[in-house]
């Protein structure tokens, strides 16, 4: 009562309000340090005006260096921000900044700063130093990298990036081959029987009816005896898989793709393969497909588009019209006369072949291309989509079955 006649706060709500004050003040110092850590140390002079921000008492200075080593890079004077700053230049090298990042961020963090580090900021000495080159995670980001910088690579480097592309190439191609196998080879056949015996092979229709003896009119239900299963059909007649491969830059992952799916379909009985790539000149690579590393490493990213020219040449390779499936994957941006493109495509089709345009392969489902080209193609006939490898798989799968 006392207490309340003087005014005064009891000792135990003072304490409170003191801790209260603590708390808040970290907290703010907590987000006005993230706010640092996001501007970068040009926006120290605005923040220090807040008394919960204390330059030198930075606490992510560490992190800060190395995200500044990197992303520093976006600015230069003409922006009126100058890199090095009063607080003196960095004494990280590429080794340390990369030791860094991975000691400090998580993987996927760490996946994310090396994709941005090559691609967007140039450190291409991850890709020409050998111990850099190996340290980093094989993944398809920097089998995509190799791709752009392989001509830069030379001996042990070279070599070196040629056993991370086979690691890449060959968990893709894992994952892609027994699906492939079961749409193309794992067609059902009615006509033929199978000592394997699945759920899926099963043939309801065929069992029911060779059972309908085995009927129980007393108990109103089937007696099975015996179970039918379809066997696999068997391809003596093999189809022709033709495959062209615009290797212009835009078409990086669908070069990646379209070469582990010929070596897998080079694999099959079913079915024979043949491969080129082109730009402006053609390079067929059919006696490659056992390799699909041989394959990447004789990619050359860039250049014009001769669409017309690569569809006569594949016109060569044509034995059985019939019996083909030719495949373009392209853009569709012919760098020549576009009406001979067109003229090359109906000439495919009218000769019997199958055409398929694939504006994009590959898993991302994102495809720049010439829409108009595409729609004269399709009223052509040509069946003109962006798809997956496994949509891929399965289109076959159902025209030769």
């Amino acid at each position: 009562m006392e207490a309340d006649l003087n005014n005064e706060v009891p000792a135990s709500d003072q304490l409170d309000s003191v801790n209260d004050e603590s708390t808040e003040l970290r907290n703010t110092a907590e987000t006005i340090n993230r706010w640092r850590l996001i501007l970068g140390n040009s926006a120290e002079e605005g923040l220090s005006n807040n008394a919960a921000f204390d330059s030198e008492n930075f606490q992510y200075q560490e992190v800060d260096e190395i995200l500044g080593y990197l992303y520093n890079r976006e600015y230069g004077e003409e922006q009126g921000y100058r890199k090095t700053g009063g607080q003196g230049a960095s004494d990280l090298t590429v080794p340390k900044w990369l030791h860094k990042v991975r000691e400090l961020f998580p993987k996927t963090t760490v996946e994310i700063l090396e994709k941005q580090a090559l691609d967007r900021y140039g450190l291409t000495e991850l890709l020409t130093d050998k111990k850099l080159l190996e340290s980093l995670e094989p993944n398809m980001n920097l089998l995509k990298n190799i791709m752009q910088f392989k001509g830069r690579m030379k001996g042990n480097v070279l070599r070196s990036a040629k056993e991370i592309v086979r690691t890449v190439v060959e968990e893709l191609r894992s994952k892609l081959e027994s699906q492939t196998r079961a749409s193309i080879l794992g067609k059902r056949s009615r006509y033929t029987s199978s000592s394997v015996r699945s759920l899926r092979n099963l043939n309801f229709k065929r069992t029911i009816t060779r059972n309908l003896k085995n009927y129980d009119k007393n108990k109103r239900r089937f007696v099975i005896d015996r179970l039918y299963f379809d066997g696999s059909t068997q391809y003596h007649n093999k189809w022709d898989i033709i495959i062209g491969v615009d290797e212009s830059g835009s078409m990086m992952d669908s070069v990646i793709y379209s070469s582990v799916m010929a070596s897998i379909f080079y694999r099959l009985n079913a079915l024979r393969t043949k491969l080129f790539i082109f730009d402006t000149q053609v390079v067929d690579l059919s006696n490659r497909l056992e390799d699909p590393v041989d394959v990447l490493m004789n990619v050359q990213l860039g250049g014009g588009t001769h669409i017309a020219k690569a569809l006569r040449y594949g016109e060569t390779l044509i034995d059985n019209p019939g019996k083909t499936i030719y495949i373009l994957v392209s853009d569709l941006e012919e760098g020549f006369h576009i009406n001979h493109m067109y003229q090359a495509c109906k000439d495919i089709i009218d000769a019997g072949c199958k055409l398929l345009v694939l504006t994009a392969l590959d898993f991302n489902g994102d495809s720049v291309y010439n829409k108009h080209a595409a729609q004269t193609l399709t009223n052509m006939g040509a069946h003109v989509a962006a798809i997956t490898p496994n949509e891929l798989a399965d289109w076959i799968g159902e025209i030769i079955a």
